[in-house]
């Protein structure tokens, strides 16, 4: 991994690159529909008045670079309004979007993106397990940010994995709370004087659970605020390819140490679970074509109530009923459907085996 240094425009994507520099400018310079996701965390604009300190006075490590120092909200909305504009510039037709911040600055986010035309799908609420205290004791605890998921478009075919979040929340449909702690502990990356490295590093957790539902293998996902370096540090575990923009030459050397440390999962590691809907379809001829069922060969129902036979153009005949695998199992059990691949089964040496399993082999070719 390195570091570009010069603004030229790119013909090519720089993958898995930091690149240095203001976002928007190396963005436009990047070519147009070329990024599959972006995951922005941009500056909050915080509004600070003075030191934080707690109740023994001792001051608190808060969030008052330069960088997240805007002089006005008419300022910070034309930032706001560039960047998206650069970010859906960049963005695949079926590309998207996460946008994170605190109640300073996601709303604003959230309208300019309606703006620019994209189609919200999603806000999710970011509950920290370990918020920091409110010192002041003058307003609640503020233990949580906000993402907003959004599409390219209204029509934009955007990934998701519903079936691999599904699988990460122990078979429960994941919902738009996620319960995930602040960085912390050893995750949490100190500069060469024992100090934070960024005051709003954001747990490799959340990361994860954002590219595991809305990327795939290979996907170019774009970090236009790079910091030190945690979309790149999941993108790589991952195998996804990334694109980071960083301005700030500290956090560009913390980002290029970790993620040079970071090893990619092995291949077999990397597929997650799918929806039936997206496996590869394989029609039930083909089980007769390779020879798996030979025509004339009985099919029988699991439940053992009905039988049929293959014909050699992939249809069944039983009874009073010529069709498919569904047509036949739906007619003998006088259901107004039937999955056939999960109805019928054929003998193999006084077994009876489930043809979906004929099916599953043939898939797992096509895979490979």
């Amino acid at each position: 991994m390195k570091t570009k240094t010069n603004a030229k425009s790119a013909v090519s994507l720089p993958l898995n690159t930091i690149l240095d520099g203001d976002c928007i400018e190396r963005m436009n310079a990047l070519p147009a529909e070329s990024i599959d996701l972006i995951f922005a965390d941009p500056p909050y604009n915080l509004q600070l008045k003075g030191d934080l300190h707690r109740p023994d006075n001792s001051k608190v490590d808060a969030v008052d670079d330069h960088w997240d120092q805007f002089d006005s909200f008419k300022v910070y909305d034309k930032f706001t309004r560039e960047w998206l504009a650069a970010a859906r510039r960049l963005l695949k037709p079926n590309g998207a979007i996460w946008v994170i911040g605190s109640y300073h600055n996601v709303f604003r986010m959230g309208a300019e993106l309606q703006n620019q035309g994209f189609w919200i799908l999603n806000d999710v609420v970011w509950r920290k397990s370990n918020p920091m205290p409110n010192f002041r004791g003058k307003r609640f605890t503020n233990a949580h940010e906000t993402m907003i998921w959004a599409g390219k478009t209204e029509t934009s075919k955007y990934t998701f994995n519903y079936e691999a979040l599904k699988a990460l929340n122990e078979g429960i449909q994941m919902r738009s709370d996620w319960v995930i702690p602040i960085c912390n502990g050893g995750e949490r990356l100190k500069d060469d004087n024992g100090d934070k490295a960024h005051p709003t590093q954001k747990p490799e957790a959340l990361l994860h659970r954002v590219m595991v539902g809305s990327t795939n293998v290979g996907d170019v996902v774009l970090d236009p605020f790079f910091g030190t370096g945690t979309t790149g540090a999941v993108a790589k575990m991952l195998g996804r390819e990334f694109i980071g923009i960083e301005r700030e030459e500290a956090y560009r050397k913390v980002a290029e140490k970790r993620i040079a440390n970071v090893r990619k999962f092995d291949k077999e590691a990397l597929e997650v679970s799918v929806s039936k809907r997206s496996e590869p379809r394989v029609p039930f001829g083909q089980l007769v074509e390779r020879g798996m069922l030979r025509p004339g060969e009985e099919l029988y129902s699991l439940n053992g109530r009905h039988k049929a036979k293959v014909r050699a153009d992939g249809t069944l005949i039983g009874d009073d009923i010529k069709g498919s695998i569904h047509q036949v199992g739906a007619h003998l059990e006088g259901a107004p459907s039937c999955n056939g691949w999960t109805y019928w089964s054929i003998k193999r040496d006084g077994k009876q085996v489930p043809i979906e399993l004929f099916r599953q082999q043939i898939r797992a070719e096509m895979r490979n």
